[in-house]
């Protein structure tokens, strides 16, 4: 028997009624002898008596069931977590911006950090390097598509390793269709075990190689039949122009390659913008060997698609829309996530930034003074700038082409 709102109303006109004929005994008390009373009294409160009884029984009855049903609801939520928790493939959950709000077991295995830590986490940190700016890219799109999205991208594993995946994401809308959250299902690449042994091949060229370290500010030696393989650190690529002014082409960071092998620059410099520890790569070895050939193509693809950005930049007519791309080049590619954005993570000179966006050294300081007082850039303690989250497409007017 459940208790509907008519049963509540029915109950409620019953128990209305016994307080109007109990208040009417109460004042004909006054006037009436006792004895008269107490028939009628014992009437009415033998009334009341069985309606209190009803109620009490209804309520142990729905009580039960409710008890009932939540056993069962729990039941079922216990076996979908452990379909979940338990699956054989990685699954996370998202929000729309990329934030892991659950992980399963094969997930915390599959990234190699304690599943407790995952979530909060933004799964961007744990994409291959080169492979960010394309994932924010459909990161951005996902919540647009009705249908599952299949992508194919590299997980960043230990000490330089990569793990080619396969993801399918799909996108849960509310009543109102509105997106809230992502599902992702991660699995491993189709024909990845080759791939994987030569991109992983990029841990042995700082296992097995002499490391050339350099401190911050030294100009690293160029070699021309050789190319330098970033270990650690971010180094500074530039050139000269008919001023005599330094002109930044380039930056390599983390698993980036440099050289005079791969520009048809005259003058063409390396500069340490932080401590950096390098190996160096013959050529000798590049045409002997197609497993390190193929390991290093997508470097050189990285390298290619960051110097067109920079072309891009330095092809924008407005200062403003020139600063203002490069500070997004720059935080795709040296950025750190931080609470409040993405934090560069070397320090770059106002002459740095002028010269990448072909402008003058005032001319950056007061455009960053301009943002800053905006509120969408700021520094840390150490001076690095920070990039906050708020800087996006949308601060412009101008139409500009997407370098992500």
């Amino acid at each position: 028997m459940n208790i509907n709102e008519v049963s509540i109303e029915k109950f409620n006109v019953q128990a209305q009624a016994m307080y109007v004929r109990l208040a009417g005994l109460y004042e004909s008390a006054s006037i009436k002898p006792l004895p008269e009373l107490l028939p009628q009294a014992y009437k009415e409160l033998g009334s009341a008596s069985e309606i209190l009884h009803l109620a009490i029984e209804e309520l142990r009855q729905q009580n039960e069931e409710l008890v009932q049903t939540r056993n069962l609801i729990e039941a079922e939520r216990q076996r979908y977590a452990d379909l979940f928790e338990f699956a054989p493939d990685s699954y996370l959950v998202t929000d729309t911006l990329g934030v892991i709000q659950e992980a399963n077991l094969r997930a915390a295995q599959l990234f190699n950090v304690p599943q407790q830590y995952l979530v909060g986490k933004l799964i961007v940190n744990f994409i291959a390097a080169e492979d960010r700016r394309y994932f924010r890219c459909e990161l951005t799109t996902l919540s647009q598509c009705d249908q599952v999205r299949e992508l194919t991208l590299r997980l960043q594993q230990d000490k330089g390793k990569y793990l080619h995946t396969s993801i399918s994401v799909a996108v849960v809308r509310d009543r109102q269709n509105e997106p809230l959250s992502l599902r992702w299902l991660i699995r491993k690449g189709k024909n990845c075990q080759f791939i994987e042994t030569l991109t992983n091949n990029e841990h042995d060229l700082c296992e097995n190689r002499s490391i050339h370290k350099y401190s911050k500010g030294e100009i690293i030696s160029l070699n021309w039949q050789a190319i330098w393989y970033v270990c650690r650190g971010v180094v500074k690529l530039s050139t000269l122009c008919e001023t005599e002014e330094e002109l930044l082409v380039g930056m390599a960071g983390v698993g980036m390659i440099f050289g005079f092998v791969m520009t048809s620059l005259q003058t063409y410099q390396a500069t340490a913008l932080s401590d950096v520890e390098l190996v160096c790569i013959t050529q000798a070895e590049l045409e002997s060997s197609t497993t390190l050939n193929i390991a290093l193509l997508p470097k050189i693809n990285q390298r290619l698609r960051q110097a067109e950005s920079f072309l891009v930049i330095s092809g924008m007519r407005r200062v403003e829309d020139r600063f203002y791309y490069l500070l997004q080049l720059l935080k795709q590619e040296i950025g750190e996530p931080v609470t409040s954005g993405m934090r560069l993570s070397v320090r770059l000179t106002h002459e740095d930034l002028a010269s990448a966006c072909c402008t003058t050294r005032v001319t950056v300081t007061r455009l960053m003074g301009k943002l800053q007082k905006q509120g969408k850039i700021t520094f840390d303690v150490k001076k690095h700038l920070i990039i906050k989250d708020i800087l996006s497409t949308t601060d412009h007017k101008s139409v500009v082409p997407d370098i992500a």
